[in-house]
C-alpha cells in the first residue's frame, strides 16, 4: 500500500501515529522502511546526518515483521518503526566508530543494551547517526565523516553529540533515535534542530557495557520528534538490569500498545510549581531570550503558578569538569600516549585535563558534589520544575570549531557556551528541551525543562503540555523553503 498517493508521506508521521497505522495494517512494515530508506537517500547527502548505513538488513527485518503481523504474535512497542543508533552505541556486526579515525572500521561483536532493547520491542535499524569524535562537545563534526548540518540550514551546526540522531529526526529520515548526553549531548541538538531530547536520571536507562562502574554523568536516552515518541521511546529504554549496579529499579511503566502512551503524558496540571529563568545567570544571545521570552506566559497558562527562580548551583561547573577530565582519562588516555597524532584537539584537552587532576582535586569536587545535591533538594521542595534555556546561543556557522563568545565575552573554552546544559547534569537532574520557537533567521530554540531528582515521568506531562499549547515541534524544514542545494538554499523559516 502506497500511503496518501506518495509513499514518502509516511516519513512526515510521528513514531505513535505510524505505529498505528502498522497496528491496524493501514501500511507495512516494507512501505514504513522503504520510505524512510528512500528520504534519506534523497536528502541525506546534504545534511551527512545516516553515517553508516544497513538498508539491506533493514528491508529485511521489515519483511519479517510483516510476517509476524499476519501470523498474529505479539507485537514490540516499536514494531516496524524506523530507527537508527548514534555511533558511540556499539552495534553488533554493524561498524561503530565513534567518530575516531582510529576505529574507523570497527566492528562490535555485541549491541549496547540501548540497542538491544530497541531491537526486542522491534524497532527496524536503518544505520548509525553522526557524533564529534569519542562524543567530545556539542558541534557534530569528525575526521571520518565530516560535520553533520542543521536541516533548517545547512550552514549551519546540528549540534552534538548526538547530533547526527538530532538532524535525522529533524529531516524525518527516521522515526526515534537513540542518543547519549553527559554536559547536553541530547538536548543542544534536540534545541538546534526542533525536537525532542529527554537527558533521564542517571539509571533510568541503564548503560552496559560500560567502562565507569559509578559514572552518574553520561546517560543513555530517547530522541525523537515529539514528546508521546520521545516517552515511549523511554518506555523501551528504562528499567533495571542486574549487570549495572547504578541502574535504577523501578520498572518503566506497563503499556503494550504505542497510543497508551498518551493516558501517560496527559494529566492535569493544576497547582504544578514552576521556577522560571531566563538565563540561569549565564550569558545567554538575545536572539535566544527573545524567542524563549512568550514560553513564560505559556508555562503560566498550564494551570499552576510560574515564579521567578533560580537554583544555586554553585559548584556545579567545578563537579561537571573534574569528573568529566577524569572519565576522559580513565577511559582514553590509553589511546592518546599510543596515537597522540591521531586524536583530536577537544579529546586530547579532556585528557589531559584529566591527568593533571590531584586526589584533592577529586575530594573537593565531591564534598562539591554532595552541597550541590543538597541545595537543589531544597530548591525543588518549592518548585515542581524548573525551565530555563537549553542552549545559550542559537544554532552557529557550521564551519566553526565551538562558540568563541556569547555577547561580546570572550569563552575560556570548548565546553562555556554549554554551561546551561552541564550545569543541570551536574546534580543529576532529569532535563528535556522542547521546540519552544524560532529566530528571525528562522534557527530553532529549544526550551529546557528540568524535574525533581527521578522524576522523569512527572516532568514529560509538562513538556507535553507546553509542546500542545506551542505547536512549534510541527514545523518541520519541508515547511519552509528546502532541503535542497549544497549548502541548504533559501533559509528554513
Amino acid at each position: 500500500m502506497i500511503y496518501g498517493g506518495c509513499v514518502t508521506d509516511l516519513c512526515m508521521l510521528d513514531a505513535v501515529a505510524i505505529a498505528g497505522m502498522l497496528r491496524r495494517r493501514e501500511v507495512s512494515a516494507r512501505e514504513v522502511v522503504a520510505a524512510h530508506i528512500a528520504r534519506i537517500e534523497a536528502y541525506d547527502p546534504v545534511i551527512n546526518a545516516v553515517v553508516t548505513r544497513t538498508f539491506d538488513a533493514a528491508l529485511v527485518r521489515a519483511a519479517d515483521a510483516d510476517d509476524a503481523m499476519a501470523m498474529g504474535r505479539p507485537l514490540g512497542l516499536l514494531h516496524g518503526l524506523p530507527v537508527a543508533h548514534k555511533d558511540l552505541a556499539d552495534t553488533a556486526g554493524v561498524r561503530t566508530t565513534y567518530g575516531s579515525p582510529l576505529f574507523a572500521g570497527n566492528v562490535p561483536q555485541r549491541d549496547a543494551l540501548v540497542v538491544q532493547r530497541m531491537r526486542q520491542a522491534g524497532a527496524i535499524s536503518l544505520g548509525k547517526t553522526n557524533v564529534p569524535e569519542f562524543g567530545a562537545g556539542s558541534h557534530t563534526v569528525n575526521a571520518v565523516f565530516g560535520a553533520t548540518r542543521n536541516p533548517y540550514d545547512h550552514d549551519r551546526s546540528a549540534g552534538g553529540s548526538s547530533g547526527g540522531a538530532a538532524a535525522a529526526l529533524a529531516a524525518r529520515l527516521i522515526a526515534l533515535a537513540d542518543g547519549s548526553d553527559l554536559g547536553g549531548s541530547l538536548r543542544n541538538p534536540a534545541s538546534f534542530c526542533n525536537v525532542v531530547g529527554l537527558r533521564p536520571s542517571p539509571g533510568r536507562v541503564p548503560g552496559w557495557p560500560f567502562r565507569d562502574v559509578a559514572d552518574m554523568f553520561s546517560v543513555s536516552g530517547p530522541m525523537a520528534r515529539t514528546v508521546a515518541d520521545t516517552a515511549l521511546l523511554l518506555a523501551v529504554l528504562a528499567g533495571p538490569d542486574s549487570r549495572v549496579p547504578l541502574a535504577l529499579d523501578e520498572p518503566a511503566p506497563a503499556i503494550s500498545e504505542p497510543a497508551q502512551i498518551h493516558a501517560l503524558l496527559d494529566r492535569d496540571l493544576t497547582g504544578i510549581r514552576i521556577a522560571w529563568t531566563p538565563d540561569l545567570g549565564l550569558p545567554v544571545e538575545a536572539d535566544v531570550l527573545e524567542v524563549l521570552a512568550p514560553a513564560r506566559q505559556v508555562l503560566a497558562g498550564l494551570g499552576g503558578e510560574v515564579i521567578d527562580a533560580v537554583p544555586d548551583l554553585s559548584g556545579a561547573d567545578e563537579v561537571f569538569r573534574t569528573f568529566r577530565a577524569l572519565g576522559f582519562a580513565a577511559c582514553r588516555a590509553d589511546l592518546l600516549a599510543s596515537h597522540p597524532d591521531r586524536v583530536g584537539t577537544n579529546v586530547t584537552w579532556n585528557i589531559q585535563q584529566g591527568l593533571e587532576l590531584t586526589t584533592a582535586d577529586l575530594s573537593r569536587a565531591t564534598v562539591l558534589r554532595a552541597d550541590l545535591a543538597g541545595r537543589i533538594t531544597a530548591f525543588f521542595a518549592d518548585a515542581d520544575v524548573l525551565a530555563c534555556p537549553v542552549s545559550q546561543v542559537a544554532p552557529f556557522d557550521v564551519t566553526l570549531d565551538w562558540v568563541h563568545e556569547i555577547n561580546g565575552r570572550p569563552l575560556r573554552t570548548y565546553l562555556d557556551w554549554m554551561a546551561s546544559c552541564y550545569l543541570i547534569s551536574a546534580p543529576g537532574l532529569p532535563a528535556i528541551s522542547v521546540p519552544a520557537g524560532f529566530t528571525a533567521a528562522g534557527l530553532p530554540v529549544g526550551l529546557q525543562l528540568v524535574g525533581r531528582r527521578r522524576g522523569d515521568w512527572d516532568l514529560l506531562p509538562v513538556a507535553r503540555a507546553f509542546e500542545s499549547a506551542t505547536g512549534y515541534a510541527d514545523r518541520g524544514p519541508d515547511a519552509a523553503p528546502s532541503l535542497t542545494g549544497p549548502t541548504g538554499g533559501q533559509k528554513g523559516r
